[in-house]
């Protein structure tokens, strides 16, 4: 790969091409990407929806403020931006032409990092994490496996191993009516989205971090493969479908990813109480140990405050160990040869899992935590039951007036049966994950007659 490719302006209907040293700077492409996501209403829904630890249960307590998607979201934005602007510095420094030829400068680096980092969970479902789970499970164990005789092998597997990853690429440019491309996005942020270039088939062909899920679904195939023929992403040879090597910017993504969720869901559950405050600064303090300035430390006297300055001297320590494996391994990234997440080849990473481990322990199998997913379970089931059902009964003429009901309930562009098989199932699977926690509790209210 080349970063001259790899950084492409080029948006959806473009006919001519977009140079950097053309761009208006008060208004970069890059940048202009960034609006475009905080601006758009699926990215609001975000605001509520469930990160680890489900609102309702933070009322009253210690701290009665938890991170939703929406704020997760932004702080990886924020990280990933700086991790961007770093690399972005250092590679300038190796291919010197990429500024004095092309006009690209270290910012556009932490514009497409930031602008991927602020998407990287715009199309995961309501519930958390267990959210893509339920509506797998819906059609590989429960009602809707008997579809599966009416999918191709790759269709059914985009439905039983539903990805948020995909559904976001799917969100993101997808056209609809009057729409064409949808957020139109540059291809260099897009590409630097994709976590995982490859199709749901075949399942986890080897084990390079490209390779652990998959980023499209099968109607978004061509599009997918105009992005990559653009950007110049490598063919994985050990997958024998469709399967690509990653954008290198999409490593940096992940970082930000990986670093604030480690930290800041750590930090959640100290605040909560889930964790115990003392027992957990030593986590801390052993992460930052090399950096901590113990006298500044020592003399702060509220716990919030030691937590605070903990919590940002460990995301600036992460973030340095990120960027200095980014910079170590370049190469081997541009041809697609280095297989692992940043912070798993780093200098910390026996104190990240530390961190993790405790908090799964504490927070992530907490009871609040899996009474939230236990009851996602059910929701989610329920709601893609009733709306399955009802949209093929229509496409098969065999709709009752309860069916009718319901797909006049749904939004416009969720109500059409003329598609295959198929596209009606994913397209109400891609609604059901659109919907807020609470959206979906009143759905669900609706539809099991609680609610008048």
């Amino acid at each position: 790969m080349n970063w001259e490719q790899l950084l492409s302006l080029k948006r959806h209907g473009d006919t001519h091409k977009r140079l950097r040293k053309e761009q208006e700077e008060t208004r970069l492409g890059f940048e202009v990407d960034y609006d475009r996501i905080i601006f758009s209403s699926t990215f609001r829904s975000l605001q509520d929806k469930t990160q680890v630890i489900p609102l309702p249960i933070s009322v009253g307590s210690k701290k009665d403020f938890v991170h939703t998607r929406l704020t997760h979201s932004l702080e990886v934005s924020v990280v990933g931006r700086t991790l961007g602007r770093i690399a972005g510095q250092k590679i300038l420094s190796k291919y010197p032409y990429l500024n004095d030829i092309h006009g690209y400068h270290f910012s556009d680096f932490g514009a497409i990092v930031a602008a991927a980092a602020l998407a990287h969970d715009i199309g995961n479902p309501p519930f958390g994490h267990s959210g893509e789970k339920a509506i797998g499970s819906y059609f590989e164990r429960g009602n809707g496996k008997k579809y599966k005789a009416l999918l191709s092998n790759e269709e059914y597997q985009d439905l039983i191993d539903f990805e948020g990853n995909a559904n976001g690429f799917k969100l993101l440019t997808e056209s609809r009516e009057g729409v064409p491309g949808g957020l139109r996005l540059s291809y260099a942020t897009l590409g630097a989205f994709m976590k995982y270039p490859k199709a749901s088939l075949p399942k986890k062909p080897s084990k390079h971090i490209a390779d652990k899920k998959f980023g499209f679904f099968q109607s978004e195939k061509d599009f997918f493969m105009e992005v990559v023929d653009e950007i110049g992403l490598i063919d994985n040879p050990k997958n024998t479908g469709v399967g690509f090597y990653r954008h290198p910017l999409t490593y940096l993504v992940e970082a930000a990813d990986d670093i604030c969720y480690t930290i800041i869901d750590f930090e959640d559950g100290i605040n909560l109480e889930l964790i115990p405050e003392e027992y957990a600064l030593e986590y801390l303090i052993n992460l930052v140990k090399e950096n901590i300035n113990t006298k500044k430390y020592n003399s702060m006297k509220q716990s919030s405050d030691r937590l605070s300055y903990l919590r940002a001297l460990a995301i600036n320590t992460l973030i340095m160990d990120a960027v200095e494996v980014f910079e170590e391994n370049e190469t081997e990234i541009l041809t697609g040869s280095f297989d692992a997440a940043l912070l798993d080849k780093g200098k910390y990473k026996a104190q990240i899992d530390d961190i993790i481990k405790l908090s799964v322990e504490k927070v992530y199998q907490s009871t609040e935590v899996v009474d939230k997913e236990l009851a996602g379970y059910k929701i989610i089931s329920d709601i893609l039951d009733v709306y399955t059902t009802a949209l093929v009964n229509k496409k098969e003429g065999i709709h009752t007036n309860y069916d009718k009901l319901l797909i006049q309930s749904l939004p416009e562009n969720y109500k059409n049966t003329e598609s295959s098989i198929y596209k009606i199932l994913l397209d109400t699977c891609c609604f059901v994950a659109s919907l807020s926690d609470s959206a979906a509790v009143h759905i669900h209210n609706k539809i099991m007659g609680k609610q008048f």
